[in-house]
């Protein structure tokens, strides 16, 4: 009798829930990351048996899928060295001199790592006692790996080749919109020059530009526009799209052509990064999570009596001020248009205090969602195993933390 109502109130004795991702991103809907929620699958490991390890490019693997991204405000010399020991990877703004990038990189090339897990022995309490710290970023000569960001004008060639010459691991091309003949030249005359170099092609958000860069020879896409926190892109050019949906549709395609994914934007936390990761990114890159930290560009300053370190957009009338709008502009233009901002954020301590965190934290994102690895997570995504939901206004406050009168949020 049940059985009977039940097919005729139009449910299954056995309700799937939630949406597949293919049904879900094929709404036409531009979602970010805090749109969406993914259902808990089923535990049978411990989150210590997770392996984030993740492919940056076609023939480079990080233990720790997070790099720093290339701005002046977040990458030189020291916030790479450390990415690296940590199994990351930092790469170096070139909003400064040929020389002085290339100083940057024979800087991370000539620093001595001693202990496992790349951490120099400066961690203490919690995170120095994790039994499996992430092995650090070498090439194959054993120094600490480090890339670097270049545009795409022809004096750029000059810089590309002093770059490789220092032992750069790979280059990104810097474009707030990647899909371009300047990138694919470029792109093609380093594969010709510098036939070794691993060359990261973008920015880019759809399937559409991930097929031309991958066919013209791309290791690796990097996938945003207008999504970072400094960046208004979107407001100023009306172009872009929602970082979760830009992720899940250049991945898709991406990965059935074996080119990486790198996740560039909106992250603002750990669950950021699960989502980025199982929605088929395999590293994530950080701009504003990492800026502000002991290791990032600048100096602190007291401010309303906090303390605080700058932070900016690369596309900010400051940072093109500097010479990044190579970034922006591909013609001498009278007139800039800013497509960022410039700011403070808040002093976060080190790096290397933040990644080991932030790693057990996307572990054990990893374990509640049934998933041993970056494959295991993506391709139960793929066959629907993985079910997400859209989340609405009040199911977003009612995930975060409500009704107390105050509390902190000590991340680390």
């Amino acid at each position: 009798m049940a059985s009977n109502i039940t097919s005729a109130l139009g449910f299954s004795a056995e309700p799937e829930d939630g949406f597949s991702a293919t049904r879900l991103f094929g709404q036409g809907f531009s979602y970010t990351y805090d749109d969406l929620i993914f259902h808990p699958g089923h535990i049978d490991f411990g989150a210590n048996q997770v392996d984030l390890s993740g492919q940056l490019t076609r023939e480079i693997v990080l233990c720790t899928p997070l790099v720093s991204s290339p701005m002046d405000t977040v990458t030189e010399a020291g916030m790479a060295v450390a990415m690296a020991e940590a199994g990351g990877m930092g790469f170096l703004h070139y909003n400064t001199s040929v020389e002085e990038q290339v100083g940057m990189v024979r800087e991370v090339k000539l620093q001595a790592h001693t202990s496992p897990g790349g951490m120099n022995g400066i961690l203490q309490g919690h995170a120095a006692q994790t039994s499996s710290q992430p092995q650090p970023s070498l090439d194959a000569l054993g120094r600490l790996r480090v890339g670097a960001a270049v545009g795409t004008r022809e004096e750029d060639k000059q810089r590309i080749a002093a770059l490789a010459d220092a032992g750069v691991d790979a280059i990104i091309l810097d474009s707030s919109q990647g899909d371009s003949t300047f990138q694919t030249a470029m792109l093609q005359h380093i594969k010709a020059s510098h036939p070794a170099l691993q060359v990261i092609c973008g920015n880019i958000v759809t399937s559409s530009q991930a097929r031309r860069l991958i066919d013209a020879g791309a290791d690796a896409l990097r996938v945003g526009m207008g999504s970072g926190s400094i960046c208004t892109t979107q407001e100023v050019c009306a172009v872009g799209r929602g970082q979760a949906a830009a992720v899940y549709h250049v991945a898709r395609y991406a990965r059935s052509k074996g080119v990486p994914v790198i996740a560039d934007g909106g992250i603002q936390n750990s669950g950021h990064v699960v989502k980025a990761l199982a929605l088929g990114a395999s590293t994530v890159m950080c701009g504003s999570l990492f800026a502000g930290t002991f290791e990032a560009p600048g100096e602190y300053v007291e401010m309303n009596g906090q303390r605080v370190k700058k932070y900016r957009g690369m596309g900010s009338l400051e940072a093109m001020a500097k010479g990044s709008e190579a970034r922006y502009l591909n013609d001498v233009q009278s007139i800039k248009i800013a497509q960022g901002v410039s700011g403070t954020v808040k002093d976060k301590g080190s790096i290397r205090k933040m990644i080991p965190f932030l790693l057990q934290a996307v572990k054990q994102g990893f374990q509640d969602l049934g998933a041993r690895d970056l494959h295991d997570a993506q391709e139960r995504l793929a066959n629907g195993t993985t079910r997400l939901e859209c989340r609405t206004g009040a199911a977003q406050a009612e995930g975060n933390v409500h009704d107390m009168y105050s509390y902190e949020k000590v991340r680390w």
